[in-house]
């Protein structure tokens, strides 16, 4: 996996909040979407986010998936919930496309649209147990865990999640 950017380790570049099942995302109107999505963004593009991905926590088959941006954030909404089946359709995507399939190419296509591992990957769910959508992603990531439900998810969870990033003195698996 490609390390993340060492110059500042507390500066956020990627973040991803997963949350939420197939049912909760259906149950949310394309409206309720932008507004969410909307507020989101704009805690990140505060912080200086320059990507936030939004995924479920698990396999749904929810239809929920646009791009947006805030100030200077792109933000994309994901529904591929299942981390094994996105990295099966991201290897036979890059064999289709003829490109080598190693760690730097994986790495891109499962980033994408970042293009760094995240920095900070917030779960809404049970702190007892990782989402099975993150296969890739948590080698280098902080995790912040909000017990609740996913509609109740806002974005004061996600500033006191980049609060408790800011916190932390990260050491990328070293034990120092």
């Amino acid at each position: 996996m490609t390390e993340p950017l060492a110059d500042d380790p507390l500066v956020l570049h990627h973040v991803i909040v997963v949350g939420g099942t197939a049912d909760e995302w259906a149950a949310r109107s394309p409206e309720q979407w932008t507004q969410f999505v909307g507020e989101l963004g704009k805690v990140a593009d505060h912080a200086g986010v320059s990507c936030l991905v939004v995924r479920p926590y698990g396999p749904a088959t929810a239809t929920v998936s646009f791009d947006s941006v805030a100030g200077q954030c792109q933000i994309a909404v994901r529904p591929e919930g299942d981390g094994r089946a996105r990295l099966a359709v991201a290897t036979a995507a890059l064999q289709a496309a003829g490109e080598a399939i190693d760690e730097h190419t994986l790495d891109r296509a499962l980033h994408a649209p970042a293009d760094i591992a995240p920095d900070l990957v917030v779960v809404v769910g049970p702190a007892h147990r990782l989402p099975p959508s993150l296969v890739w992603e948590l080698a280098y990531s902080e995790l912040v865990f909000v017990e609740g439900p996913f509609q109740s998810f806002a974005p004061e969870h996600l500033e006191s999640a980049i609060a408790s990033f800011a916190r932390r003195h990260r050491r990328f698996g070293g034990v120092d």
